[in-house]
């Protein structure tokens, strides 16, 4: 497999949110072309459409497990649960939480609380290590998995 952890952080640091990062980077192997994937990940971004809840990059990811290994059947379904909740049990024993208010220690849903923590960095600090996490634990999972 190629490492898809670089092709995330490229397209993090190209100004792609953390959930375009993360998905778009697995897309092109499954099927999907690139501009789609970028495309159906915008409102994602910032914790589900900026509001600091589940973090773009797990989002990102838990999409990319769907087009990988999604099933239409209940049985096939309970496999990439499974893969899922290992992917954000891995994430969250890493970074200490899954929600993105969390892990950037404020709260981006706000005018103000978005201000900030562009002022302070923190989103600069922070998502780049994120997005980098969340295709590599998935990228570990898909190659095993």
């Amino acid at each position: 497999m190629d490492n898809l952890t670089d092709i995330a952080d490229e397209r993090f640091s190209q100004a792609c949110n953390c959930a375009q990062s993360v998905f778009s980077a697995f897309a092109s192997r499954y099927g999907l072309d690139e501009e789609t994937a970028i495309k159906i990940a915008t409102s994602f971004g910032g914790g589900m459409a900026r509001r600091g809840e589940v973090c773009g990059a797990v989002t990102g990811a838990l999409m990319a497990l769907g087009l990988a290994r999604g099933a239409a059947t209940p049985e096939g379904k309970e496999e990439v649960y499974r893969l899922g909740r290992e992917f954000m049990h891995r994430f969250e024993e890493q970074h200490g939480s899954i929600l993105c208010r969390m892990l950037l220690g404020c709260d981006i849903s706000t005018p103000g609380g978005l201000q900030n923590a562009r002022e302070s960095g923190v989103i600069k600090a922070i998502c780049p290590n994120v997005v980098h996490d969340a295709a590599k634990i998935l990228q570990s999972i898909l190659e095993v998995g």
